[in-house]
């Protein structure tokens, strides 16, 4: 049973980053962990769940990519840093659980304490994430850019002096007693996602007429719930019921996964592109010709064997033509008369009427 400020069943469940280094001079082992692997002459622990860091940040560089991509949705540059921070998570998880940097080694507390203040750091950003779009500041704008990396480091350096302090005994923290550390490792992001699904709840439910990006909070917060229970409650029996194989850890990694991917999902559900100023894809480029209008005599256009038709229909003051560039509707662009726009030339921006026709 969980305990507040108590490590002794938490470890007991799970082989935590933090359980080498508090409760006691050696650290608090689990009941049950996966196998190792023996690659190399070097034992790799938690060969499972190193897989699934890999697949993780693979995944995330790809989401980063597709954020990046959108030039003008709403909280671009605010919620791709959510996705660096996870993606750095990860990395170092992948050094720290598979024992690439051994616990018994001098740097594992500082790596260790590293870690700990880039979760602190991930859900302050998740957190800030959730306002965003309540527009308190202009998105995108230095004051939120600058409010969001700030707070975000206040939380690293609170998370990284409160582990350090801890594995070390300096400062009035001792690892027998590892309450403060215990609220930021785990009270501080259950506050933070339980503040963000809420507030996201409200936004969709107040200003948005669509209602299935609900569905995406919904799956979210349920993959960041079962993970916490399958870690903390059942890691010991899934670990026996497969001879070791696996344990919780691994089904909390794959877990934390999909939530966050739930949280891209949700993001890219509720923000839609300008595409009029978005520069992201390249536009179509038509080389259309002037229409020939008559007939002609021989050696030109229209001359021996050759039949040209006027355009029946005049396209003068009609409608725009497509952003896409081409032909659209009977309706031809000239790139000759395309005018100038921010995102430089050959952005495509149509031509004002009976321009370009």
């Amino acid at each position: 049973m969980v305990q507040f400020g108590s490590f002794d069943d938490i470890c007991g469940q799970a082989a935590l980053v933090v359980c080498p280094l508090i409760g006691s001079s050696q650290g608090l082992e689990p009941t049950c962990y996966s196998r190792n692997v023996d690659i190399g002459s070097t034992l790799i622990f938690q060969p499972a769940t190193s897989f699934v860091h890999i697949v993780a940040i693979i995944m995330t560089g790809i989401m980063i990519y597709h954020i990046r991509s959108k030039y003008t949705a709403v909280g671009r540059k605010e919620i791709v840093m959510f996705f660096y921070l996870y993606a750095l998570i990860e990395a170092l998880a992948m050094f720290l659980d598979s024992g690439i940097i051994p616990t018994a080694n001098t740097v594992y507390p500082w790596f260790a304490a590293v870690y700990t203040g880039l979760v602190a750091a991930e859900y302050c950003c998740l957190l800030i994430n959730g306002f965003v779009g309540f527009q308190f500041a202009e998105d995108g704008t230095p004051l939120s850019l600058w409010f969001l990396r700030l707070s975000c480091l206040l939380l690293f350096a609170v998370g990284f002096f409160l582990a350090i302090a801890t594995f070390k005994g300096f400062a009035g923290f001792s690892y027998a007693s590892p309450v403060a550390l215990w609220i930021i490792y785990f009270l501080w992001p259950v506050i933070c996602a339980a503040i963000y699904v809420v507030s996201q709840l409200i936004l969709v439910i107040r200003t948005l007429e669509d209602r299935w990006p609900i569905g995406d909070i919904v799956f979210g917060a349920a993959f960041f719930t079962v993970a916490q229970v399958v870690l903390f409650v059942f890691s010991v029996d899934i670990c026996d019921a497969v001879k070791h194989y696996i344990d919780g850890l691994f089904f909390f990694t794959v877990c934390m996964l999909l939530s966050v991917m739930m949280v891209y999902k949700y993001w890219d559900s509720i923000t839609k592109e300008d595409l009029e100023f978005s520069v992201g894809s390249k536009a179509a480029v038509w080389e259309v010709k002037e229409p020939f209008l008559g007939g002609g005599g021989a050696g030109g256009p229209g001359g021996p064997g050759e039949h040209w038709e006027e355009d029946a229909v005049s396209h003068y003051g009609g409608p725009a033509p497509s952003l896409i560039g081409g032909v659209s509707g009977g309706q031809y662009y000239n790139p000759q008369h395309q005018q100038q726009h921010p995102g430089g030339p050959g952005y495509g921006y149509p031509p004002a009427h009976g321009q370009g026709y």
